[in-house]
């Protein structure tokens, strides 16, 4: 009796355990967003997180030096076909970590790592490149990103409150 009674208690909080990161992920609320490209024989995808802005001032959330996630929940993540080239460094074809790194007020950069900005370190950088950044008249309430070709190169935006970031890659050869 006390075999079956372990056996259920176990099923029961087995059941429990994997119903878990599905109530922690519909908890934090945040929409899951999805940019797609060809960007030459590269089919390339971005998925993120969409995280709301809610009054808050981006200027002061992240300080010069440190790593933005670009998104919220999962990592904001680049899966491509082919190999990518990030401003003369070869990134190999799979999935990947985008981030962003505030260099310095009004300069940015374009992260491309093998691991999420909480467990980053040097070696995880697979390239780093310049980001500009504008200024748009328009506000968007959530984190956006947009990836386009545009003459044959990626074009990524990345959009939050009136602040827009953008850089480029191109499909290496």
């Amino acid at each position: 009796m006390l075999n079956s009674f372990n056996r259920y208690v176990g099923t029961v909080l087995g059941a429990a355990l994997l119903a878990l990161p599905v109530v922690v992920s519909l908890a934090h609320g945040a929409d899951r967003g999805e940019a797609k490209a060809t960007i030459g024989s590269a089919k390339v995808t971005i998925d993120y997180g969409r995280p709301a802005l809610k009054g808050r001032d981006i200027q002061k959330m992240i300080q010069p030096g440190q790593l933005w996630r670009l998104g919220a929940d999962a990592p904001t993540t680049i899966d491509s076909t082919a190999d990518l080239d990030f401003g003369g460094t070869r990134v190999p074809k799979g999935k990947h970590i985008l981030l962003a790194r505030l260099v310095e007020p009004g300069k940015w950069t374009l992260v491309v790592s093998s691991k999420p900005a909480f467990q980053f370190e040097p070696g995880a950088k697979l390239a780093e490149i310049p980001m500009e950044l504008t200024e748009a008249a328009e506000s968007v309430e959530q984190v956006t990103i947009n990836l386009a070709n545009r003459d044959g190169k990626g074009d990524l935006e990345i959009a939050w409150g009136k602040m827009r970031l953008r850089a480029s890659f191109t499909s290496a050869r």
